[in-house]
């Protein structure tokens, strides 16, 4: 297969990359605007077409979109203290791409949403990932479109990688109150084996909810992490309103922070998303979530590669 990828350098369009080299012998056109991590996708494989590029902003990466079979939809602006990002990354970059699929006649599509869009919580990310699917889903293209919960694995520079990271590095490690808040979280390993799937079997015409089969509470996942990552670090809770100030003090010296206030409002947000047969719709295995962390941080070639922020 002919296969595009946008976002190819972030968390999942690495994490895909690596096993569609594993799958077979497709032709691969990898699209992403962030310099050193779309260097080093061109060190690990440097066999594939790897195109940095800031989609927001129409160019020749347009034309390197002619002739695909499929394009997997994985750019998206997850964090930021600036709405416009949000808007530029995962709005105007999404329009610029689908501008350029109708103009070769249209293409089948794997776009990668978010649960967001399903949760009670208002912010810049979940409103511009609703706004992003819908555009997508009125393109007129073939497109299937997965909606996948917190995910981590491999080349994880935010979420649980940067949690990982940093719980190593401090003497204890905070958690915002009770810790009690729900989580499903998503091996990406598994996303990208459903994704392979969609791919393969060319599926369109169709929204899945992709969430983790394992539930979980926050400050149960962060100790399962702490023994994946062989740390000592003692896991204490602080009050909400005193994580939510430190977290604003971080941001008035770090312009583009790890978490941000708005995302420790959706980690307590109390959400429950739907589960789905996945293995069975997908014929993928699913990962039990104490084999996939150790997979993600104990890995012999993987684990010890992570991409800049």
């Amino acid at each position: 297969m002919k296969i595009a990828i946008t976002g190819a350098a972030g968390l999942i369009g690495q994490n895909l990359i690596a096993r569609l080299k594993q799958d077979g012998d497709h032709s691969i056109v990898a699209i992403d605007k962030h310099s050193a991590n779309t260097a080093l996708l061109r060190r690990l494989y440097p066999d594939i077409a790897v195109i940095e590029a800031d989609m927001a902003e129409p160019g020749p990466w347009q034309q390197a979109l002619l002739g695909m079979d499929s394009i997997v939809v994985a750019h998206a602006q997850i964090g930021s203290l600036d709405q416009n990002d949000f808007t530029r990354n995962n709005l105007t970059a999404t329009k610029h791409l689908l501008d350029a699929v109708a103009a070769q006649g249209g293409c089948h599509l794997v776009h990668l949403s978010s649960s967001v869009v399903n949760s009670a919580a208002v912010d810049w990310y979940t409103e511009s990932k609703k706004a992003q699917e819908a555009m997508v889903l009125a393109s007129c293209n073939p497109v299937v479109v997965l909606r996948p919960t917190l995910m981590f694995g491999w080349f994880d520079r935010k979420h649980l990688g940067w949690l990982a990271r940093f719980m190593q590095r401090v003497p204890v490690f905070p958690i915002p109150g009770d810790g009690r808040y729900l989580r499903q979280p998503l091996y990406a390993g598994d996303l990208c084996n459903i994704i392979i799937a969609c791919l393969d079997q060319r599926l369109s015409g169709s929204v899945h909810n992709i969430s983790g089969l394992e539930r979980i509470d926050y400050i149960d996942l962060m100790r399962l992490v702490r023994e994946a990552v062989q740390a000592k670090t003692p896991i204490v809770k602080i009050p909400y309103a005193l994580f939510w100030l430190l977290l604003r003090s971080y941001a008035l010296v770090n312009k583009n922070p790890p978490f941000t206030t708005q995302q420790l409002r959706a980690l307590v947000t109390p959400d429950v998303f739907e589960v789905i047969d996945w293995p069975t719709i997908f014929g993928v295995r699913a990962t039990k979530l104490r084999d996939a962390l150790f997979e993600t941080f104990r890995d012999p070639h993987y684990a010890q590669i992570s991409l800049e922020f």
